[in-house]
């Protein structure tokens, strides 16, 4: 809908529907949430969607694994005119401001009618009668009585205001969600059809949500709140009617928010430049596969059959956006069941990542202490079920002899469980793991990005320093420390972790 601003809502926000349905199942823990950059990616998604539409599209991230692509995203993707027709039927859900998930499919049930509750349309009556009697007689006792009475609707008025105007911001909401099952129930469409069966119903619902005709008069509706307490009354039996009806609510929720949700796949798969439906299997093919954040960006192929894959390549290459790139692929395949490539074959896998940890200076833990947790947390995960881990040098916060050692180890150990896609300058580790990860190059050649198989030959991190304007000094310095180094170390050809831990001769 031109023209309309969408409510701000904050992730927490959009995250309290997956977790109050689905409580801790999820195939993406925090820190792979944010490695993938997520919460941007799900905010291109969620352009010109409600809060309904964007929690149904983070449910989908976090928990669906295997199912086939959404049959209505699909055909909507192909058929604006269809896709335009379904946006229209939903686009006043883009006003709700509030989130009613936890309202809905909370566990605490919503509280019954308080027996006082009819005395409420009485004390507004005996006040007013109270005050003309005062008015006509005079007589003090009886101003004390009406000086009380409206002190008590005072009170009243103020003991249930915050709470008052916090309902009537949710049942805005559950409002727009039944007008929007009602509109999509009449739409003639061979998808809608479960709505169409409850939409009447959706409908009267909505009507009976509604306040008095008093209310919406100019002017009338705070003197029948203040005097008379509609609102604290309508607080009150509107709640109870959301209470009765709680089972169509929900299923109104999670209908219309799967419709919103998938109007918001089409709408991005339309634009998006590349896209294919994934192909279901045990390998890992990604043909000219693009990053949706980046613009511009460079496609690439990756093909990952049994083994995991070692990927080297120079300083600023792009190995992170290139481990970003098949990471976000994998879990829109298993949760939309599309990646962002010419071609794709992919298995049925939760991705798990490690990339970007950092000091906590809160909890005084080191960069070191940092990975070592993450890479805990990743043998737990190995350990619990098969799974697809993205890893950007690991083990960086220590030595390199121990860093080299600390990762050789723990992803050896992950590959037993699993498969590893690890960038890393320790080409050393290309060696030490050849059991277990094919060795990749990413490069550009003749002005192209490429991913091939191989190990980086020429490295360019010393030469980076005359690039950055170090001083010839610094880098013939550098140089001839890495000569001796490079002599100095044993060169690990031909030895790999597995036969270090079977205890061989080497």
């Amino acid at each position: 809908m031109a023209g309309m601003n969408d409510y701000p809502f904050v992730a927490s926000d959009v995250a309290l529907y997956h977790r109050t349905v689905s409580g801790t199942d999820s195939l993406l823990d925090t820190h792979t949430w944010n490695d993938l950059l997520l919460s941007d990616y799900s905010a291109l998604l969620a352009r010109e969607t409600s809060i309904l539409g964007q929690q149904e599209l983070h449910r989908r991230l976090q928990v669906v694994s295997g199912a086939p692509p959404p049959p209505l995203a699909r055909a909507l993707a192909e058929d604006e005119p269809r896709r335009l027709r379904l946006q229209n039927a939903v686009a006043d859900l883009r006003r709700a401001d509030r989130e009613i998930s936890v309202t809905l499919f909370g566990a605490s049930p919503l509280p019954s009618l308080p027996r006082w509750l009819p005395l409420l349309a009485w004390l507004p009556i005996v006040t007013v009668v109270s005050v003309v009697a005062a008015l006509f007689t005079g007589w003090l006792p009886l101003w004390g009585v009406a000086v009380a009475l409206a002190a008590l609707l005072c009170a009243i008025q103020a003991r249930y205001y915050d709470q008052v105007q916090e309902w009537e911001r949710i049942l805005h909401t559950t409002q727009l969600l039944l007008r929007a099952h009602t509109q999509l129930g009449q739409i003639d469409d061979p998808a809608l059809a479960a709505l169409r069966a409850d939409a009447a119903q959706a409908g009267r619902l909505n009507w009976r949500l509604n306040r008095s005709l008093f209310a919406v008069l100019p002017g009338a509706r705070e003197y029948g709140d203040w005097l008379f307490l509609q609102n604290v009354r309508h607080f009150f039996r509107s709640r109870d009617v959301v209470r009765e009806h709680q089972g169509l609510l929900r299923t109104s929720f999670e209908r219309v928010a799967a419709v919103e949700a998938d109007i918001a796949l089409a709408r991005h798969l339309a634009s998006a430049p590349v896209y294919c439906w994934a192909e279901q299997g045990d390998e890992v093919v990604l043909e000219d596969v693009l990053h949706p954040l980046l613009d511009g960006a460079a496609p690439l192929s990756l093909c990952m059959v049994q083994q995991g894959v070692f990927i080297s390549g120079q300083n600023g290459i792009g190995k992170s956006t290139l481990l970003r790139t098949v990471g976000l692929n994998l879990v829109t395949a298993r949760a939309f069941g599309f990646c962002y490539a010419a071609r794709a074959v992919t298995p049925l896998l939760p991705v798990y990542s490690s990339m970007q940890n950092e000091d906590a200076m809160a909890s005084g833990e080191s960069f070191y202490m940092a990975e070592l947790r993450r890479g805990q947390e990743l043998l737990a995960l190995a350990e619990r079920q098969p799974a697809i881990f993205i890893i950007d040098e690991i083990f960086r916060g220590t030595n390199y002899l121990e860093s080299v050692s600390a990762a050789g180890a723990v992803l050896h150990e992950l590959t037993r469980h699993g498969r590893v896609l690890v960038a890393s300058h320790h080409l050393v580790l290309a060696a030490l793991l050849s059991d277990r990860l094919q060795p990749w190059c990413v490069s550009r050649v003749d002005g192209r990005w490429q991913l091939a198989p191989g190990l980086l030959a020429d490295t360019n991190g010393i030469a980076l320093l005359g690039e950055r304007g170090f001083g010839t000094a610094v880098t013939a310095k550098a140089n001839r420390i890495h000569a001796w180094l490079s002599n100095y170390m044993a060169h690990p050809s031909g030895v790999s972790v597995k036969q270090l831990d079977e205890g061989d001769d080497v």
